[in-house]
Order: structure tokens, then C-alpha cells, then sequence
């Protein structure tokens, strides 16, 4: 085998590596995705009472007065709030950091949720939120303005400017710090 094709299979393996591993990564999110009825509707498995005791922990609904209804309200926003998280971390296009604001906003929501339980109240939510969307909103503008400049000053393909944006970290931390 000469030198050209050893190469060749050389990348071809690599190739094939990348696939595996981009295989298992995708299969291990469509799981995490198929799971959220499961999620959804753990909370009929509670039982309609006051304290709910498990061998984990003990529940005391203070606020809703039902187990059942203080954990049908805590996965209502926790599971659009997971699925969020999900998109945000496996989208590619340049808008994603938009899905920050609606991630902030159940995020509040959740831990609000919480609180009611434990009798702590923070009423700065919205403020917050105004402060984030004041900085996410014109940095996916600014990122816009340079997509369309880009666009319009040399003929590239909107792939192509996808593929100049995107930075491919190589380690879970990279990724993790890509976002912010």
C-alpha cells in the first residue's frame, strides 16, 4: 500500500470514528428528548396528600396543599424548560442565543414555582429578565448585521458564512464556554 492510500484510510477512519461518536452523542438527545411524556406525567404517580414521603426525601406542599398538584406544577415548567436547554445546546444556526430569553424566563418560573413551597418570594423576575434580553437581543443583532454585511460585500453562501460563524471546540468545556 503506498503512502496516498495509506492516507486515505487513515482519514477514513477518523471519519468513521466521528460518525460513531456523533451517532451515540445524537442518540443519547433522542432519548433525553423520548423521555419527557415519562417526565411529564410522573406526577400522577403521586399521591394526592399534603406530606409525601418517600425512602428519598419527604414533600410538604405548603402552598398547593396537594403533593400531587406542587409536583404536576414544578414539572410544567421544568419540562419545557429541559427541552429548551436541549435546543439550546444542540442548535447550529446563529440565532440561538434568542432562546436564552425564553430559557431565563422559565428558569424564573421554575424556581418560583419552588418558592412558593418554601415561602421565599422574589418579585425582581421581570427585571431580570429585561437585563438579559438587553443583552442577548442586540448581540443577535450585531451577529445579523454581520451575516448580511458579509452577505452583500462577497457573494458567499448562507452555508458558508453558517460554517465561518461556527467554532468547533473539541472539549466539553470548550463547547460549554462556545455558548457564552
Amino acid at each position: 500500500m503506498n503512502n496516498k492510500q495509506q492516507k486515505l484510510t487513515e482519514i477514513e477512519s477518523k471519519s468513521q470514528l466521528t460518525d460513531n461518536k456523533s451517532f451515540i452523542i445524537g442518540s443519547i438527545i433522542a432519548t433525553f428528548i423520548a423521555i419527557t411524556p415519562y417526565i411529564f406525567y410522573y406526577y400522577e404517580s403521586v399521591p394526592d396528600v399534603k406530606i409525601w414521603n418517600t425512602f428519598l426525601f419527604n414533600y410538604d406542599s405548603k402552598y398547593y396543599l396537594s403533593a400531587q398538584v406542587g409536583i404536576w406544577t414544578i414539572i410544567g415548567k421544568f419540562v419545557p424548560l429541559y427541552l429548551l436547554i436541549i435546543w439550546f445546546f444542540t442548535c447550529r444556526h446563529w440565532w440561538y442565543h434568542a432562546l436564552l430569553i425564553p430559557i431565563i424566563m422559565y428558569f424564573f418560573q421554575f424556581a418560583t414555582v419552588i418558592n412558593e413551597d418554601l415561602k421565599y418570594v422574589d418579585t425582581n423576575q421581570f427585571l431580570y429578565l429585561v437585563i438579559m434580553m438587553a443583552i442577548v437581543i442586540p448581540s443577535i443583532y450585531l451577529v445579523r448585521a454581520r451575516i448580511f454585511n458579509k452577505i452583500n460585500t462577497v457573494n458567499k453562501s448562507l452555508q458558508d458564512l453558517e460554517d465561518e460563524l461556527t467554532i468547533k471546540p473539541k472539549t466539553l468545556w470548550g463547547k460549554i464556554r462556545q455558548y457564552f
